[in-house]
């Protein structure tokens, strides 16, 4: 089976501090894998050096068996990969259904002619020339194409129904920070991707918004959906994700299912600090009684 994601060694540094260090990986079809890690780990700089935001300083990245470490994000979007980040980003002054159609424009072909130019300087022009006369004077293929767009449009906006359905001509500008978040997932959705990267998608979220978010994820996981997941709610990394890895200065300390990584002694000291020694007549019952405190404590911190 062909991995969707295979990671091997990448390494970024910025200056004197090295932000990814030495990072491997693979994310097969199907799966949902989270990445955890205290602040300022490497989680971020690791999602923006697969989606082409960054550049690494060595290491592979391939998608579906292609090579992508050296390639544009647009290249990486067209290969198939879509994202959402850390800070929500719409567009505000489109409608809900105008942000999530920008999502599909990789996918497009009848209403992007000679989208193959659109990637070489000298000529991109004339890929926009092309589309602009599209726009005009509309082919038969490129009405066709257009209505198919729209249908997709609503589907990725029913995922979201009763919140954005109601909203669907409305400004994004207009949207609660929850449902610029919903648009947000529901634009990287647009093209189909074979990998969801989701940067903290439920940050800044109520507990009630935070479950309703979750249970439409989960819903993208039983559909097949391949997802990798930055989060630090310790609860929604759990129920959804087949494997985590736990990140602390930059390299990956832990790999695993997420109850066997929840209970990884490296994982509680990242979070926590280095425990102090105890005391050697401490009998067995006494230490698993502070290991599960400090797991507890790990929970709540995450």
């Amino acid at each position: 089976m062909t991995s969707v994601l295979q990671v091997r060694e990448l390494r970024r540094s910025f200056g004197a501090v090295t932000a990814v260090d030495g990072v491997t990986f693979d994310i097969q079809p199907g799966e949902v894998v989270s990445i955890i890690g205290p602040n300022g780990s490497g989680k971020t700089s690791t999602l923006n050096l697969v989606s082409g935001v960054l550049s690494p300083d060595s290491g592979s990245i391939a998608l579906a068996g292609r090579r992508i470490e050296n390639a544009t994000v647009e290249q990486i979007a067209e290969a198939g990969l879509a994202r959402t980040f850390q800070n929500g980003r719409v567009f505000g002054t489109l409608t809900v259904a105008e942000n999530v159609e920008v999502g599909a424009h990789s996918t497009l072909t009848a209403l992007r002619p000679l989208r193959g130019l659109a990637n070489v300087p000298v000529l991109r022009w004339i890929s926009l020339l092309a589309e602009l006369a599209v726009a005009l004077l509309p082919t038969r293929a490129a009405r066709s194409e257009q209505r198919r767009l729209r249908a997709d449009v609503d589907q990725q906006i029913e995922r979201f129904s009763a919140r954005l359905g109601p909203r669907k001509s409305d400004p994004a500008y207009t949207l609660s920070y929850a449902n610029r978040r919903r648009t947000e997932i529901a634009r990287a959705l647009a093209p189909q991707p074979l990998l969801l990267l989701l940067d903290e998608p439920t940050a800044g979220m109520n507990q009630t918004e935070t479950a309703e978010v979750q249970r439409q994820l989960a819903a993208l996981k039983a559909a097949g959906q391949t997802m990798l997941l930055v989060e630090h709610k310790l609860d929604l990394v759990m129920a959804l994700s087949d494997r985590v890895l736990v990140m602390d200065d930059g390299a990956v300390i832990a790999d695993g299912d997420p109850a066997t990584v929840r209970r990884d002694p490296a994982v509680i000291e990242a979070y926590l600090g280095r425990r102090r020694e105890r005391p050697a007549r401490a009998d067995r019952s006494d230490q698993s009684d502070r290991l599960e405190e400090t797991e507890s404590r790990v929970g709540e911190t995450v």
